[in-house]
């Protein structure tokens, strides 16, 4: 397999199974990279109908998700080969002592003592970067302090931006072709909302930094009175909106204004954004590629500029995915920082609420409104004190000169194209250059038992969740690329699970070792440049498992493990 080390896996005496090497004895110095070699075929239209309604059959079914497995080794690393460690089915982290030059956050207090407390460390906002001349600038591409100037300035208000914003989604929508970025906008509502938020500013009483600043939400967060809809067609009759998902009522309580529900690549089940149901949302920059996904509609209105901030969900790179192809930055946050209830998989081990935003001090600020974990996450997770990185500190002049960036060469260079992973060891050494960072060549072994535990892990949980639907009649309604995963999803037994579970223990221990050399690991986001959407793809969907894997080939480890991640532009379009 990919990405695996003959010295992790040997065979016993005799008869007996493959067994892994015990992970505390791998030598991971002798572990070398082998690239992954995933094997799917590309469906769209009538192929991917007609493979849709083999992979149904209850004859032909089990023997086509049994030979798709076989052809990418799942059964011999999952069912015939001996893992000697226990299962984590939560990430679990060694105790982590408090970072240095940074401030404590209590969690529990309200969402804007949080931001303002953020805020403060943050250097002073500069006026005149913005507002160098007296011209009137357009909205687009204003960051969070852009607007709560212009607000506090009587420069405009959130109701004038409202109808740019109003005009903005009519436009994109009316294009040839369309870009249908939102499943539910309503223009009467965000007028409301904008109006409140006026008349807050104008009594001098604007609730936080947040306040007026547009916020979209993906379609499988609950932001009632909107429908919830996971972007399917039928959703919203099985699941009631009445009230906002936690993450969403932190953000109403700083005053932010909610645009509506952002497309998405149905119920999450893909990288692409594909979605027949509402229409595909197109990158901006090019509306002939995909937007990535499965937050897809969050990720081109912000990049489009109608809004600063959008919440989205990452199971498998889908905040980050889309933010990389789209060029804005994505912060996918640790695995139960933020409270999930209120979110269509609120239940599994990989999946969490994050921003994607047009700075990264936005993705700062919107962090502080919505962090916090659930009771029952405090109790079994332990997570670390929230803390902010305090910027002001002369201490922190110089903290860059002595972080230590971690770099696996070998799997940094496996990309479809050398001008990705070059583009991004620029941005590197630009870094150390001029902050005085330093890269350390370290090693990553067992990547592709890594993805394999990772989609067994997510596709599991995610068919748990929508098997009751999918035995009730409502199998027929998912689009035909949802219908492809469940089938391959279904066909996971608790054995794979367990097995998975073993796995990811031993990807968090060499993960935490690496962790012992360096201060973060650093790859491209993904693997390849924004796909093409074929003109096929858009009635019927797409299943392209290949694409997938090229998408996801550097995301997993923030899934599977919990891990903090974020995705920075590091250039433009050319």
């Amino acid at each position: 397999m990919g990405g695996s080390s003959s010295t992790g896996r040997g065979k016993t005496k005799g008869s007996s199974p493959l067994a892994m090497t015990p992970v505390e004895e791998v030598d991971i110095s002798a572990v070398r990279y082998k690239p992954p070699t995933l094997q799917a075929p590309h469906l769209t239209g009538f192929s991917l109908r007609a493979f849709v309604w083999l992979m149904e059959s209850p004859l032909l079914g089990p023997l086509i998700t049994s030979f798709l497995k076989s052809q990418n080794n799942m059964p011999q690393t999952l069912q015939q080969t001996v893992i000697p460690e226990r299962p984590m089915y939560y990430p679990e982290y060694p105790p982590q002592d408090t970072e240095p030059g940074v401030v404590l956050v209590g969690e529990d207090r309200h969402p804007v003592e949080r931001v303002h407390e953020a805020l403060q460390y943050l250097p002073s906002y500069d006026p005149s970067v913005r507002w160098a001349t007296e011209e009137k600038l357009p909205f687009l591409y204003w960051k969070i302090r852009d607007f709560a100037h212009a607000y506090s300035s009587g420069i405009t208000t959130p109701s004038v931006v409202a109808e740019h914003v109003i005009a903005g989604v009519e436009e994109w929508n009316n294009k040839k072709p369309p870009m249908p970025m939102l499943i539910y906008f309503n223009a009467d509502d965000l007028r409301r909302q904008a109006e409140a938020s006026t008349k807050r500013f104008e009594q001098g009483n604007p609730m936080s930094i947040l306040d007026g600043i547009f916020v979209a939400i993906k379609d499988d967060i609950d932001c009632f009175p909107y429908p919830t809809k996971g972007a399917t067609t039928f959703f919203d009759q099985i699941h009631t909106v009445e009230k906002d998902a936690v993450c969403v009522a932190r953000l109403r309580k700083c005053g932010v204004i909610f645009i509506g529900k952002a497309n998405m690549h149905e119920l999450g089940l893909g990288v692409t954004g594909n979605n027949p149901n509402y229409g595909t949302a197109r990158n901006p920059h090019s509306v002939d590629r995909y937007t990535g996904g499965s937050s897809s509609g969050p990720a081109a209105l912000v990049s489009s500029g109608l809004c600063s901030v959008a919440i989205g969900t990452d199971g498998g790179g889908s905040v980050r995915i889309p933010s990389a192809l789209c060029g804005i930055v994505g912060f996918k946050t640790t695995y139960g920082r933020t409270d999930m209830t209120g979110v269509l998989c609120d239940s599994g081990t990989v999946e969490v609420a994050s921003p994607l935003t047009s700075s990264v001090e936005d993705a700062m600020l919107v962090y502080f409104a919505i962090a916090g974990s659930r009771p029952m996450d405090k109790l079994t997770l332990r997570p670390s004190p929230l803390c902010v990185p305090n910027l002001l500190s002369p201490d922190n002049s110089n903290i860059l000169g002595s972080v230590k960036i971690g770099k696996y060469t070998e799997w940094f260079h496996d990309v479809s194209d050398r001008e990705i992973s070059s583009t991004c060891e620029d941005a590197l050494k630009l870094l150390c250059n001029t902050f005085g960072c330093q890269i350390e060549e370290i090693i990553l072994p067992e990547l592709e038992e890594m993805r394999t535990a990772h989609v067994v892990s997510i596709g599991s949980e995610s068919f748990c969740d929508l098997n009751p639907h999918y035995k009730a009649g409502r199998r027929t309604e998912f689009t035909l690329d949802t219908r492809t995963s469940l089938a391959l999803f279904g066909s996971f037994s608790s054995t794979d699970y367990v097995a998975s579970q073993c796995i990811r223990r031993r990807i968090m221990h060499y993960h935490m070792e690496a962790f012992k050399k360096v201060d973060f690991i650093a790859t491209p986001t993904t693997g390849m440049t924004a796909p093409k959407i074929p003109p096929s793809a858009l009635k019927s969907g797409e299943s392209d498992y290949v694409v997938s894997a090229y998408l996801m080939r550097f995301i997993i480890a923030g899934n599977l493990l919990g891990l903090p991640a974020i995705t920075v532009p590091v250039s433009g379009w050319s």
